[in-house]
């Protein structure tokens, strides 16, 4: 599986002590749902420091915005297994 398979995509900046926790999330859930995530610093993008740099860190699933700050484990979890209608 490569990068461009992953469904879940982290942005995030260095020093975010709330990133650190999210990764760690996300890790718990895609260690249930097999999924791999990425992650993207915004320091390394102007777009998505604009967009997302208030609210870090930003969970995005399939390339729409999940969630923030905190990452709901269950809702995420739920997200990637229930089938797409």
């Amino acid at each position: 599986m490569s990068s461009s398979d992953a469904r879940l995509t982290l942005i995030t900046r260095p020093g975010c002590h709330l990133c650190e926790d999210a990764k760690a999330a996300l890790d718990r859930v895609v260690a249930v749902t097999g999924d791999r995530w990425l992650e993207k610093d915004v320091t390394d993008d102007i777009e998505l420091e604009r967009e997302y740099g208030d609210r870090l860190p930003v969970v995005l699933l399939d390339g729409k915005e999940h969630g923030y700050w905190r990452v709901e484990e269950d809702r995420l979890l739920r997200d990637l297994t229930t089938p797409q209608l």
